[in-house]
């Protein structure tokens, strides 16, 4: 609800509002995986920014915007272009939550709180990039991570750390939801707030766009808008795979291994008994023997227990091994020599006196090896084919440590190697976009675009059945725009396009000035000669739009930033065109006394105004150690990840 307020009050538009979220407080690169942990040591270069004492360096920015890049995608489950992410705002938001991580730290250790080693060392074992194929904490695993991608245990427990002071200071903060009815108001007002407006579209028509460009003004608007044209950064991946069909081809379970398997699991195999039995159990032995005599008289265990003001219980289809592990070996030493129907009792164990009466006996039959050789032999393949997995992954391993090239490792190790044509982070090709990114290897993807060129091959699971890849670096593509020569037609295109919508704006902009001169949107475009779809009217009130949860049109969203008797225009999302909005009438809310109005807003803003709070928290632990920003190496920043020229 508040952010829907937000939204249709504010004047920026587009996908600065989609984007805001990056700006919210947030336990950033949290501890669900490794590739959400980045260095935070000494800064390699300019720092651009500063909180309190602690500095941000231009490095750290850039790789923890990867990381956001990277979670955006996953997120969307598809690609998203860089240029787009810094263009959203994505840039500041991840800055904005550095900034809010290292304040929240400092408030925190001046408040004197405490993350023991001990607290450390239990979320570094939860991590699942940490942990073996048997899902345990693995040394090994952990050391080489680190060792890949150049983070220290140090800096390591320093980014855990922090992240768990600002999950202390922030949760209890987030979950607060209480709104008092005079702080719903305002806002229940607004949403009773009725407008109406009228909307033009004035298209961008290629015809507009005049004769066919020159070589010099195609060129001119080349260099203009290289970045239109830009290729993000691609690389090279040499990779080699390893997974459970690869190494299964050469596993087989023989006779002899089927027998032994057979022989260890006899508990299972074997013929067996259960017994259900009902029970009373009495912490007095005097009560116990009675119990016992009514019981053995004729009674029910339910009846004499109930009699004796006790709760009786009963277990149902149990072995020998089951019965004991409920109650104690005893018990069901005792259980399992009476005769179906026979009292037992009292016997004793840790919990007190059972007394009980087998109610049922039932025996089962055993299963030979012929009847249990496919479960078995499925049992003894996957766990060979694990066994074979946790081998070559130590082999290829133990090259890394060793220092062999890509090569020597695939080689000593009797893989594949394949190489990938030149790649975005996603996977794709942009001089092939017919070709699809296999999804299956897209952490290889990522790997690839984590390393630097120099870096030692490293392994990367690639899913949860135990497959994984070699990956290395070969080259990277700079990032680069398209050679003229190359896209020559496309960019003339471009530039017949690009007059036309000057010239459509040329036309809104007079059609403006007709309507803030007192003429009707309707006349105004008449007077003009615009040939465009008719002027659509709007009569909506908030509320109306609340309800419906979805992304408002950008028109919408402007007429409920303007005043009575105005207009603006608006460039269309797709470059089409420009909308014109005029705002003819405004009916002001007013929820006093409206109790229904009141409640659902007071509703809306329960789900949000902890996060409200959680913000004025840390804005207030930013106000008290003080935050510089160098505008300029943000800038760089933005630079670097995109190509563009500064």
């Amino acid at each position: 609800m508040l952010s829907f307020i937000r939204r249709i009050t504010q004047s920026k538009l587009g996908v600065f509002v989609t984007m805001g979220v990056l700006a919210v407080i947030a336990l950033a690169f949290a501890l669900g995986d490794i590739t959400g942990i980045a260095p935070s040591g000494a800064p390699s270069g300019a720092n651009v920014a500063k909180v309190g004492d602690a500095q941000i360096s231009d490095a750290e920015l850039q790789q923890r915007v990867r990381v956001a890049l990277d979670a955006e995608r996953e997120r969307r489950q598809g690609p998203v272009d860089i240029n787009a992410f810094v263009d959203a705002g994505g840039v500041e938001g991840v800055l904005d939550q550095i900034i809010n991580t290292l304040a929240l730290d400092r408030f925190a250790q001046a408040s004197g709180m405490v993350a023991s080693k001990a607290l450390v060392d239990g979320q570094i074992a939860s991590i699942p990039a940490f942990q073996g194929f048997d899902g345990k904490f693995n040394q090994a695993t952990f050391e080489r991570l680190l060792q890949q991608r150049g983070i220290t245990q140090a800096q390591l427990r320093e980014d855990i750390r922090r992240e768990t002071f600002a999950r202390w200071l922030i949760t209890p903060t987030i979950g607060a939801s209480q709104v008092a009815d005079r702080m719903a108001l305002p806002y229940a007002s607004l949403l009773l707030e009725k407008r109406q407006a009228d909307i033009a579209f004035v298209p961008a028509r290629p015809e507009a766009g005049g004769a066919a460009p020159t070589d010099e003004q195609i060129a001119t608007f080349y260099q203009r808008n290289r970045s239109r044209y830009l290729v993000p950064e691609r690389r090279v991946l040499r990779y080699a795979l390893v997974s459970r069909d690869s190494v299964a081809n050469g596993i087989s379970v023989s006779d002899a291994e089927l027998q032994a398997a057979y022989r260890a699991a006899a508990s299972r195999y074997g013929a067996s008994e259960t017994r259900s039995v009902s029970q009373v159990i009495v912490a007095d032995q005097a009560l116990a023997d009675r119990l016992a005599q009514q019981v053995r008289g004729g009674a029910t265990v339910e009846a004499a227990a109930r009699g004796a003001g006790l709760e009786p219980s009963t277990i149902a289809d149990a072995t020998r091994e089951a019965l004991a592990g409920r109650t104690s070996a005893a018990v069901a030493e005792a259980a399992f020599g009476a005769p179906a129907n026979g009292v037992v009792g009292p016997v004793r164990s840790g919990l007190g006196f059972h007394v009980l009466r087998v109610t049922d006996v039932a025996q089962r039959a055993g299963r030979t090896l012929e009847q249990a050789r496919g479960e078995l032999t499925e049992e003894l393949r996957t766990r060979k084919i694990a066994e074979a997995l946790n081998a070559a992954q130590d082999r290829i391993d133990r090259g890394i440590t060793e220092g062999g090239t890509f090569d020597e490792i695939t080689a000593d190790a009797r893989l594949s190697g394949q190489r990938t044509p030149p790649v975005t982070a996603q996977g794709f090709d942009p001089d092939n976009p017919e070709r699809a990114p296999d999804p299956a290897l897209a952490r290889l993807y990522a790997a690839g675009f984590d390393a630097e060129e120099g870096d030692a091959p490293q392994l990367v699971a690639l899913g949860d059945d135990g497959s994984f890849a070699l990956v290395a670096l070969e080259r990277i593509v700079p990032a680069a725009p398209r050679p003229l020569a190359t896209i020559r037609e496309t960019v003339a295109r471009d530039y017949r396009m690009d007059r036309a919508r000057q010239a459509a704006r040329a036309q809104a902009n007079s059609i403006v000035k007709r309507v803030d001169g007192g003429t009707a949107l309707r006349q105004a475009m008449a007077a003009e000669g615009v040939q465009a779809p008719p002027v659509q009217s709007i009569d909506v009130a908030r509320a109306d739009l609340a309800r419906r949860g979805q992304e408002l049109p950008p028109p919408v969203t402007l007429m409920f930033s303007m005043k009575k008797g105005t207009a603006k225009i608006l460039e269309a999302p797709d470059r089409t065109g420009w909308f014109i909005v005029s705002v003819t009438g405004i009916q002001n809310g007013n929820a006093e006394g409206n109790a229904d109005a009141i409640n659902a807003t007071r509703a809306g803003l329960a789900s949000v105004v902890g996060t409200e709070y959680a913000e004025q928290f840390a804005a207030a632990a930013r106000g008290s150690l003080g935050v510089t920003r160098n505008e300029q190496a943000v800038q760089r920043v933005r630079n670097t990840l995109t190509g563009r020229a500064e």
